[in-house]
């Protein structure tokens, strides 16, 4: 067997293969070591910078999506964006710091400026442009809304749309003064179930649902087919319930249904209309319905919890969200696991007055 093994060795030939493929097989290990290591990096990256409320390290980033909408990413939120020969109009605004930024982006999209802010929510990451990009905005005499074509020139002011709780919580009562300045607060608020515009040749429809809060919006561009949902769909994390705002666990999953029912999916559950979330990836039809089902079995289980007569240091210790953590969980931040579990089962056991009335303490 030595002599054997021996002059198989002695073979130039082979002895050359042997060597190669062991050279290869360092390098694809080498290889998968150092992207392992640069993928991890990069997730640290993106969950810090997330975290601190610039997911691209002060760079914002433009995604054609469909039609004539793209996405922007980087400025805290994700903000929709329909551009055209009528102008620019732009669902939520990211943070305040980014206004410079998302101007720089979105001005060559279209010769006109731009026209309409429609707010999600009332959360800064959403709102916080308004000011900024709100007072670059001139209206249009071609839009379809009820004010006198003097008053839209004479403005000098984008539209800003949002439901009446949103504008109540940014402003503030007779007497007081507001956090937040003026000229963000919403110019144009509904009160209705529907919102219609019609703008850029696109009807734009926006629906009032309550859910993360009780003055969430959902936005679709019929003729792009995409559908800006804001905080109700978060592929990245759990949802963001704010109790003492009126949202909910079960206003998040009936936003959550309701979406499943205005999208279309393509072929084998893939492409159709696409979903532009408040945070997180360009979705589609499969995306959603996988952040359904996850919020529906969580609700099922504390539900369950909750009935059982469990307390909230029971529920956190039972780990009802512990095979989702992986994927949407987080232990620091600004908005974590226990954070989740504690909002949804307050709104599920009917406790929000008992949250207000600590917060207020």
């Amino acid at each position: 067997m030595l002599r054997s093994y021996l002059d198989f060795l002695s073979s130039k030939p082979r002895l050359k293969c042997v060597v190669s493929m062991l050279l290869f097989l360092g390098a694809v290990g080498s290889v998968r070591c150092v992207y392992a290591q640069q993928n991890r990096g990069r997730q640290g990256a993106a969950n810090s910078a997330r975290q601190n409320g610039s997911p691209n390290a002060g760079e914002v980033h433009i995604l054609p999506v469909q039609g004539n909408i793209s996405m922007l990413v980087g400025a805290g939120g994700n903000i929709t964006v329909q551009a055209g020969d009528e102008g620019i109009l732009l669902v939520d605004s990211g943070v305040a710091a980014m206004s410079d930024k998302v101007l720089e982006v979105i001005r060559p999209l279209s010769r006109r400026p731009l026209v309409y802010i429609i707010n999600t929510d009332d959360r800064l990451d959403h709102i916080g442009g308004n000011e900024n990009l709100g007072k670059e905005g001139r209206p249009v005499p071609t839009d379809s809304q009820r004010y006198a074509v003097t008053d839209r020139v004479a403005a000098s002011h984008a539209y800003i749309i949002a439901f009446q709780t949103v504008l109540d919580r940014m402003s503030a009562p007779t007497g007081q003064a507001s956090a937040i300045p003026q000229e963000a607060w919403p110019n144009d608020t509904y009160s209705v179930p529907q919102k219609n515009l019609y703008f850029n040749g696109e009807a734009v429809e926006i629906f009032h649902q309550p859910a993360t809060t009780d003055g969430n919006s959902i936005v679709l561009f019929r003729r792009s087919d995409v559908i800006s949902a804001g905080d109700i769909f978060d592929p990245a994390e759990y949802p963001i319930i704010d109790v003492k705002s009126g949202g909910s666990i079960q206003g998040v999953l009936d936003g959550l249904n309701r979406l499943k029912e205005m999208v279309i999916p393509a072929d084998h559950q893939e492409g159709g209309t696409l979903i532009i979330p408040g945070h997180g990836r360009l979705s589609d039809a499969a995306d959603l319905a996988v952040y359904q089902q996850m919020v529906t079995i969580v609700r099922d289980r504390l539900k369950d919890m909750i009935k059982r007569g469990m307390t909230i240091e029971q529920v956190k210790a039972a780990q009802p969200t512990r095979d989702y953590d992986p994927i949407y969980g987080s232990t620091t931040g600004s908005w974590t696991t226990d954070m989740f579990i504690e909002a949804a089962y307050k709104s599920l056991s009917g406790k929000q007055q008992t949250s207000q009335s600590h917060g207020a303490n």
